[in-house]
């Protein structure tokens, strides 16, 4: 069961209204790398857990995501407080409203016009939280490393959001959440590293002669050597003939087939066939204009087909 407290994680203090900003900060509520996202990936990923350790690591974080997206709401929340009033009381002239929510460094006018300043499950770009941004897929060695990407494409996101605002009480609440990122990417590297092997993800072994192979597909200009591709790391394969048929086949495609299926489709292609000495007219070539030119040799003129 879940219980609420009143009080906040982190205090929130807004120095001044700022639907702009507020309308930036959505992308940690409604967004991809949001507070939501997190809070149901590692709440779905806790109910179908059998190791109790990490049942309660990911259901904790779980929690904790859910206090955050209480904390970056309420941000969103107390800086469109202001235009929230403007908004629903209409004490502005129209010219000047239409300026407030549409001004230099504002976009805000969607969830201005269409959520009133409220706090909508969309991100920065007002485009709706969707259950897609899960991406659990049940195997903890591959829902872990998921999760310890997704902490850090939202550190980025936070430190990015940081870099926008000159509000202190702001900036200071952005950096504690940002900071919780961190810490759960910790935990969830550890809980990754107690798996032993955690590597490959899943239970059955990769094909040894293709395991350790570097295909060097994009040969030319800027072609490197590093760790991710070293002799001493992978076999190095760069000519193009050894790309193709690497299972020592013909690399072309093969069906076995009922001699029913071979005639039917044997009758489908003497049916469908393309006469290749032919030349025919096209409806686009009859509506062409004297010269050849398909719009008819005047710019900026469409002739009908």
């Amino acid at each position: 069961m879940f219980a609420h407290n009143k009080r906040l994680q982190y205090t929130v203090r807004v120095q001044e209204t700022n639907p702009a900003l507020a309308q930036l900060l959505l992308e940690q509520f409604g967004g991809p790398q949001g507070e939501l996202a997190a809070a149901c990936r590692y709440f779905t990923q806790a109910l179908g857990e059998e190791d109790a350790g990490r049942k309660d690591m990911l259901m904790d974080i779980a929690t904790e995501e859910l206090s955050h997206l209480e904390v970056i709401g309420t941000l969103v929340a107390m800086l469109n407080r202001g235009a929230k009033g403007r908004m629903a009381e209409g004490v502005d002239e129209e010219a000047d409203l239409f300026r407030a929510i549409n001004g230099p460094g504002n976009d805000s006018h969607v969830t201005q016009v269409l959520y009133g300043g409220g706090t909508p499950l969309v991100n920065s770009g007002a485009v709706p939280w969707t259950a897609a941004y899960i991406d659990t897929i049940g195997d903890p060695t591959a829902d872990l490393r998921s999760n310890i990407a997704a902490e850090a494409r939202a550190k980025i996101i936070y430190e990015r959001l940081i870099n926008a605002t000159d509000d202190p009480g702001v900036k200071e609440a952005l950096g504690f959440l940002m900071t919780r990122e961190i810490a759960h990417q910790q935990s969830f590297e550890k809980a990754l590293y107690a798996i032993q092997p955690n590597f490959p993800p899943g239970k059955l072994p990769g094909d040894p002669r293709f395991a350790r192979a570097y295909f060097n597909t994009s040969q030319g200009a800027g072609d490197c050597r590093g760790p991710w591709n070293s002799d001493e790391n992978f076999e190095y394969i760069h000519s193009r003939d050894e790309h193709l048929a690497v299972d020592g086949g013909t690399g072309l495609a093969e069906v076995g087939m009922t001699s029913e299926e071979l005639d039917l489709v044997d009758r489908l292609a003497v049916r469908t066939s393309s006469d290749r000495a032919a030349n025919p007219t096209t409806g686009a070539e009859l509506g062409a204009g004297a010269d050849g030119s398909l719009n008819g040799g005047t710019p900026g003129s469409t002739a009908p087909i």
